[in-house]
């Protein structure tokens, strides 16, 4: 039977079908040969060219079939990772993806029987990431490219560098902190001193530093600090006057009335708490736990709770969430707005920001309230925070 014409429907026909996939039993990978039918493949098998195709075969079996599964393995990852980079997806959409080219290799000729056999493979020599699910078999790919590898290197290395500071000098106020509490556990250790006279002819008298301490209490309570430091000053003034005809060059001791106005001053500035929150203050939530939708995003408290707790809401979203205060911090405002003193002599006190020591991480004040309303003064970073 002769040839069909080039442009007959026939030999149309028959080129539309050598374009299309045909099945894979009936294709022979030693001679690149696709059969359509059974028949044919039959008659390829039977054919000269095909038997002398097995006479090579025959003499190294192990070598072709290691060629041919080494080439269907590396065009199939080759597939994978210019195609679908590192995401996870089906083998099967792969798998098809790669049959659509014409002259690829056929699995029949690899040493996998099958796809799935092939995947569990992919997995067992660490080249891709397999997980079977009801709907089949996924993988993803595992990019080992040195050039891959620094370039990630790289962008970590830019995050890092990038990290702003604010987040710099939050990580400083925290370590300041926990040192702060280190260094205060250890001096709250009370010290006991041996009373010593200076000479054996001085006396203690007892009734008047109980009366100079009740001296003190009244002035703090009716005319406040400044009436001390003039008290102190006009005995420091008598006591001098007094005792400079026989001081004869020594050092002058203190009066017992400065020595109790600098334990009260020390007893102030001491005044600190391991707890600072307080209603309607701007804080910022720090905790990572609550996922990237709430961390470092500020907030409102709402309401204390046993000291150490508090209500908050986000300002963003408006939810609601109850933290302790190791999962938040303080928020600096820009200068000229009003803040609210957390933690010192100044606790509790409303104070407008002036402006920000960056290297001793403090900030100037200006008190708003209290009996030292207009005095300024310097504060932590983390002894205050800006108002709601």
């Amino acid at each position: 039977m002769g040839k069909a014409d080039f442009l007959s429907p026939k030999a149309i026909s028959n080129r539309i079908k050598a374009k299309g996939l045909q099945k894979l039993r009936w294709y022979c990978q030693m001679c690149q040969k696709q059969c359509r039918d059974e028949n044919g493949f039959k008659c390829h098998c039977m054919s000269e060219s095909h038997q002398r195709q097995l006479l090579l075969a025959s003499e190294d079996p192990t070598k072709f079939m290691d060629y041919f599964s080494d080439e269907f393995k590396s065009d199939f990852l080759e597939l994978l990772r210019r195609r679908f980079g590192t995401k996870r997806v089906h083998n099967n959409i792969v798998y098809n993806e790669y049959i659509s080219y014409r002259e690829h290799v056929h699995m029949n000729s690899t040493q996998w029987e099958t796809l799935t056999d092939f995947t569990k493979w992919l997995g067992r020599e660490g080249l891709c990431k397999v997980d079977e699910t009801p709907k089949g078999w996924y993988i993803q790919y595992i990019d080992r490219d040195p050039e891959t590898i620094r370039r990630q290197e790289e962008q970590a290395r830019k995050k890092k560098q990038e990290m702003d500071d604010e987040e710099r000098s939050a990580r400083f106020i925290e370590e300041q902190v926990r040192r702060g509490r280190t260094s205060k556990e250890t001096d709250e250790t009370p010290v006991y001193t041996e009373l010593k006279r200076e000479s054996e002819e001085e006396k203690v008298d007892i009734t008047e530093i109980f009366c100079l301490k009740l001296f003190v209490s009244l002035c703090s309570s009716v005319l406040g600090a400044s009436a001390l430091k003039t008290a102190a000053s006009s005995s420091t003034k008598r006591k001098d006057t007094s005792s400079s005809s026989d001081s004869r060059g020594e050092k002058k001791k203190k009066s017992a009335l400065e020595e109790i106005i600098e334990m009260e001053e020390k007893k102030k500035q001491s005044v600190r708490t391991d707890y600072w929150l307080q209603p309607n203050i701007v804080v910022k939530v720090i905790t990572k736990r609550l996922g990237e939708k709430y961390h470092k995003k500020k907030a409102i408290i709402m309401e204390v709770r046993d000291k150490y707790g508090a209500v908050v809401k986000m300002i963003d979203s408006g939810d609601k969430l109850k933290l302790d205060q190791n999962h938040l911090e303080t928020v600096i405002p820009a200068p000229g707005k009003k803040v609210l003193i957390l933690n010192g002599p100044y606790r509790d006190t409303e104070a407008v920001l002036e402006g920000i020591d960056e290297k001793n991480f403090c900030a100037t004040l200006t008190l708003d309230s209290g009996q030292q309303k207009g005095e300024r003064v310097d504060v932590a970073y983390e002894d205050f925070s800006k108002l709601a």
